[in-house]
This record gives C-alpha cells, structure tokens and sequence, in this order.
C-alpha cells in the first residue's frame, strides 16, 4: 500500500483505462463491518466521505448491507478518497491510495454514545497515518475502556507498521483486548524472527489475538488457549478483502455465541470464500448463507 496524491492516482488511473475492474466501497474497517452486518449482527462504522459520486456510493453499500454510519446523509467539501487496487495473476494486491477527505477524520466524527453502547470498538491501523485520524482512534479507545467495551485493532498492512510502528503503539496504549494481524505484520511489529515469539510479545499488549497465515491458516488465542485453525484449500484469485473478511467473521462469532475456536473456522471459510473471487467482498446473500 502506497499514499499518493490525487494527481499521481489519477496520472495511474489513465493507464489502467483497457483493464477491467469493479468498484466497492471500501477501506479495510468498513469491509470489516459489512461482513458484520451481512451475517446478521450489528455494526456502526465512523468516516467520513465528500459531497460527490463516489460519496453517495459509499454510502449507499454501507446502508445496503445494513452498517449504521456516523454520516446520516452528510457529506463534507471535497474529495472522497479513493484506494486503486491492482491485482496481478498470483493473486497478490498492490494498493494506492489517495486519502481525500477521510484523511481529515477526527475525534469530532466520534458519537461516543456508540462507542458505549458496543460489545466491541474496533480499529483500523490505516488510520495511523492521518494525525487527527489517529487521535480518533486513540479516543475511541479511551472512551471505550471507560465504558467497560473491549477493545479490537487490527494492524491493516506490512507498511503500516513498518512506517507508523510507534504510532501504532500508541494506539495501542496500555494494552488491548483482541488484535487481529497477519504473519507479516506480527513479525514487523515485535521485530522477530519466528511466528512463535512474535506471539510472545503480542501476548503482552492484547489479551486475544487472531494472526492469519495464508495457505498455512492461521492461529488464535483466547487468553488461554491457543488454537490452530486450517485454511479451506482454494484456488486464490485475489486476496483483497481477505484479512477484512476474516475479521468481520470472527467479530460477528464471538459475539454470536460462538467460541474463539469456531469462530476462528467460520473467518477461516469467509476469507477463503472472499480470495477466489475477484473484488474485497462478498455479495450480501453470500454473507447470510455463512452465518445460516
């Protein structure tokens, strides 16, 4: 994932004309809690999007797929941002993003009422490279913590945290409850060389953890217990979406009753299910007949 500015992203879009592509709303939060919401459990998503196409679009996929917003038809000045997702025939994403407006998210987008009246407050680490954004983050988290809610971050991608490590330390405060993390970015972040000791030192910041582990699964651990969880042999077509969609399952699990290890296997299948297609979702009929 590389930030550009809108004249480098739109310089980049003129060459990518004879491509095919889909449009989705996105970013990997709001991905996240559209799975929640499309299975069937409840979710609100704060952003912050622009008065234009791509604005009303936004807005439309989260209703759709029944995500409560902080925006309740509001639209700011400017642009909306936009992320260009080119995927290439193994599979693998490379990202460019133009934050637009979204990099202008601050504490006063937070209805703290929400925050308190959630099971879960969940953040995204991409969030770390906008400093109002970040302080958004860390407010949510506060409020959070003084309503009893716990607390979820996911560490979104490699480059994050290998350029905004501290920060994301400082999201992190005095420890959270459930990190979501890829092998990657649990090896960048504690700066070791095995999966095994970075879960070590995770263990000491986060009470729960879920780390993906591409064809290999992935591992979570519910403060006791850790479980290995076995990927769904797939032909991968595009892993956008993946590490999102296997987030939004395991959430919408264990606050539907199930325990850490089946809802681990239920984010094992979602992201299987979201790898071998093309685009970072799901349909919405997709999501139900997981949750069924």
């Amino acid at each position: 994932m590389t930030l550009v500015d809108e004249d480098q992203q739109h310089q980049l879009l003129t060459h990518l004309d004879a491509f095919e592509g889909i449009k989705a709303s996105g970013g990997s939060a709001a991905n996240t809690l559209i799975a929640v919401a499309a299975m069937g459990g409840s979710s609100y998503y704060t952003c912050k999007v622009a008065d234009d196409d791509l604005g009303h679009f936004y807005l439309h996929d989260l209703i759709a797929a029944g995500v409560d917003t902080n925006m309740e038809g509001k639209h700011e000045t400017g642009v909306t941002g936009k992320c260009v997702v080119m995927v290439t025939p193994d599979a693998e994403r490379t990202m460019q993003t133009y934050l637009g407006v979204s990099s202008e998210l601050s504490v006063d987008e937070l209805h703290k009422e929400y925050i308190a009246a959630s099971k879960y407050c969940y953040m995204e680490g991409y969030l770390v490279t906008s400093d109002s954004a970040k302080a958004a983050n860390i407010e949510a988290r506060k409020t959070a913590e003084a309503n009893d809610v716990k607390t979820a971050l996911t560490f979104s991608d490699p480059a994050i945290v290998e350029f905004f490590g501290d920060a994301l330390t400082e999201t992190i405060g005095d420890g959270i409850d459930l990190l979501f993390s890829n092998e990657k970015e649990a090896l960048a972040y504690t700066q070791k060389d095995n999966i095994d000791d970075a879960m070590d030192v995770i263990k000491t910041f986060s009470k729960n953890f879920a780390i993906t582990l591409g064809s290999d699964g992935a591992v979570i651990y519910d403060g006791n217990t850790l479980y290995e969880i076995a990927a769904n042999k797939i032909q991968p077509i595009d892993t956008n979406g993946a590490g999102d969609m296997f987030a939004g399952a395991f959430l919408y699990g264990i606050n539907n009753g199930y325990t850490f290890e089946e809802a681990g296997k239920l984010a094992s299948l979602g992201a299987s299910q979201v790898v071998s297609k093309f685009g970072p979702r799901l349909a919405i009929e997709d999501y139900k007949k997981l949750s069924a």
